[in-house]
């Protein structure tokens, strides 16, 4: 039997505790095991104190067949982390006995070309060190193999689901149809929204290695932020960014204690953290201080410096694995991902890779259906003169890509860059006295209606998109046919697919059809112009934040020639399989 691991490099491996050492070492007498909860009867993964359906704490262990469905697969091309030399194969599998628990795994004993979503497969195990056997999957004997199948799956909701040509394929979680279910309508007709407004944006010297400290590029951005609303540092009372905290890995600053002693600011209420509705949540955390009265004007700010921190990395450690991966953490993996960093997940290219298998294998699309979210990105970039990429793009260009972990590409990932971004939020009062022309909070989107977990979450779309987009439209009489603009999330391409079905812009399992050709997400004569500055793919990842600051620009007609005429109203979401968050901006 081969893993997918280096037999030279150790891999990284879980801490064992009280609650999960019963499944990292069933594989001692060959016996998958899972927690079960006693009064439901429901399997609990990962292990935990409580039951996540019924509440209950009457837990358990139970032995299982160890059979399941591949419900997720991706072939690894590229070199995250030392212990695991591409190319390599991760698979989520759902378990039989309870298809909602997905198992993160590697798959043995079959080339990587047959590696398939619908797949049936038995658990193997490998030790590894003397307290841990690792599930791994083979093909299980005496069931269907690969092959051709009749096309597409019916629509999320009509029943069970079954595979092209191989076994029962498992209900997502929560079927995309059945998350408007679980909004909540809102507790007063009056809303927040109405209360705020952006009044002020900011960007920072932008692009590749600019090899200069993060705190520099948050200054100068928010600096330039307070100048357009035409504010003195002396008026901002509040500070609120995404995620704070340390300087690790070129995601931050340093936060609000940083920025605000670099200028002198005393905030009434500040805010700061990554548990929020992705980079927005900075945002739409802002707008409820401001609406309460705890601040008039808060200065929301994100600060990307990954391009400078990985040559950073790459000059002090020549040949160690990439900067981004997982290598380098010491000891054994705790939390969440010590169920996936064990398999080569070393990136979250990898998780949304196997979600997007699950979508192709669903729906019948390919990757030309990213491929036209791709080029389009790179046709609105040639028109935004601080876009990393402006160069054209043909489909050929983007399907010779080089692979990064399929269905993915070089051009289905966002590129790393250097950059801040700032956004104030005022008192909808104060508004009129300012020196730009205002942009108004429509809604706001932020219901979680699944688990939190990414391999645990929806299969079927990006998580956390389906969620946040019913909540939004229950916050507001206009409908997707009312906006012109659409400024989604675009990590991987496949981000940016799953919030245009999440939104409404097309019905689900629709994108393929919606996308093809450009024309309908095209800047002049689409239905929805499509992250007009180019998105993360081609202007670069800002994490979001850049969709609001390009929102801002398209609703004051200031975009140039990527302005879109006629611009009244725009859709952004922030957020890309983290928790994540939509809204609507509108002109006036």
């Amino acid at each position: 039997m081969t893993s997918n691991a280096s037999p030279s490099t150790p891999r990284p491996l879980p801490a064992l505790d009280g609650l999960n050492a019963f499944y990292w070492s069933a594989g001692r007498d060959g016996v998958l095991r899972f927690q079960r909860c006693q009064d439901c009867a429901s399997l609990v993964h990962p292990p935990q104190p409580v039951c996540c359906y019924c509440h209950s704490d009457h837990l358990g262990v139970t032995e299982v067949s160890g059979r399941g469905t591949v419900i997720g697969v991706t072939v690894n091309h590229q070199p995250w982390e030392p212990a695991f030399p591409p190319p390599f194969v991760v698979a989520s599998v759902a378990i039989d006995e309870d298809p909602r628990v997905r198992v993160i795994t590697g798959l043995v004993d079959l080339p990587a070309e047959e590696a398939a979503v619908g797949l049936r497969v038995q658990v193997r195990f490998e030790p590894a060190g003397d307290d841990v056997w690792l599930p791994l999957f083979a093909p299980a004997p005496g069931e269907p193999g690969p092959g051709p199948g009749p096309g597409p799956e019916p629509d999320p909701g009509d029943g069970p689901r079954r595979g092209l040509a191989f076994g029962p394929l498992p209900d997502d979680v929560i079927a995309p149809a059945e998350h408007g279910r679980h909004v909540r309508p809102m507790v007063r007709t009056d809303k927040f929204e109405d209360r705020v407004a952006i009044t002020g944006i900011g960007m920072s010297p932008v692009g590749r290695r600019l090899m200069l400290p993060p705190l520099t590029l948050a200054a100068a951005a928010a600096r330039a932020a307070v100048a357009d609303a035409g504010l003195e540092l002396s008026d901002i009372d509040g500070l609120s960014t995404f995620p704070g905290g340390e300087l690790i890995g070129g995601f931050t600053e340093g936060g609000v204690t940083a920025l605000a002693d670099t200028l002198g600011i005393r905030p009434t209420w500040y805010n700061g953290g990554s548990e929020t509705f992705g980079p927005g949540g900075a945002v739409v955390a802002a707008m409820l201080a401001v609406a309460s009265g705890l601040a008039r004007h808060v200065l929301c700010f994100r600060t990307v410096w990954q391009s400078t921190y990985a040559a950073q990395q790459r000059a002090a450690n020549p040949g160690g694995g990439s900067p981004y991966g997982i290598g380098g953490r010491g000891g054994r993996i705790t939390g969440p991902q010590g169920y996936i960093a064990p398999y080569g997940v070393g990136s979250v290219a990898i998780n949304l890779a196997m979600i997007a298998s699950n979508y192709f294998h669903r729906y019948g699309a390919t990757r030309e259906a990213l491929g036209w979210i791709a080029i389009n990105q790179r046709a609105n970039a040639a028109l935004n003169p601080q876009a990393v990429y402006r160069d054209p793009m043909t489909m050929d260009d983007y399907l010779n890509a080089r692979p990064i972990t399929t269905p993915f590409g070089l051009y289905d990932c966002d590129v790393p860059m250097d950059a801040s971004l700032a956004v104030i939020v005022s008192a909808v009062e104060t508004a009129g006295d300012l020196a730009s022309q205002p942009v108004f909070v429509e809604a706001v989107g932020t219901q979680i209606t699944e688990r939190f977990l990414w391999h645990q979450s929806t299969t079927s779309h990006e998580p956390q998109t389906l969620g946040p987009s019913a909540h939004l439209w229950s916050r507001t009489s206009l409908r997707p046919a009312d906006v012109q603009v659409a400024q989604l999330y675009d990590g991987f391409t496949f981000n940016c697919l799953s919030w245009l079905e999440a939104l409404g812009f097309c019905g689900i399992g629709e994108a393929a059809d919606f996308v093809a050709g450009g024309h309908n997400i095209a800047r002049k004569g689409g239905v929805v112009a499509l992250n007009t500055h180019g998105g993360q793919l081609s202007a670069g990842r800002t994490h979001g934040m850049g969709m609001i600051h390009e929102a801002v620009v398209q609703l004051r007609g200031q975009g140039g020639e990527r302005q879109v005429d006629g611009c009244s109203v725009a859709a952004v979401s922030t957020g890309g399989l983290a928790p994540a968050g939509a809204m609507l901006l509108r002109r006036s």
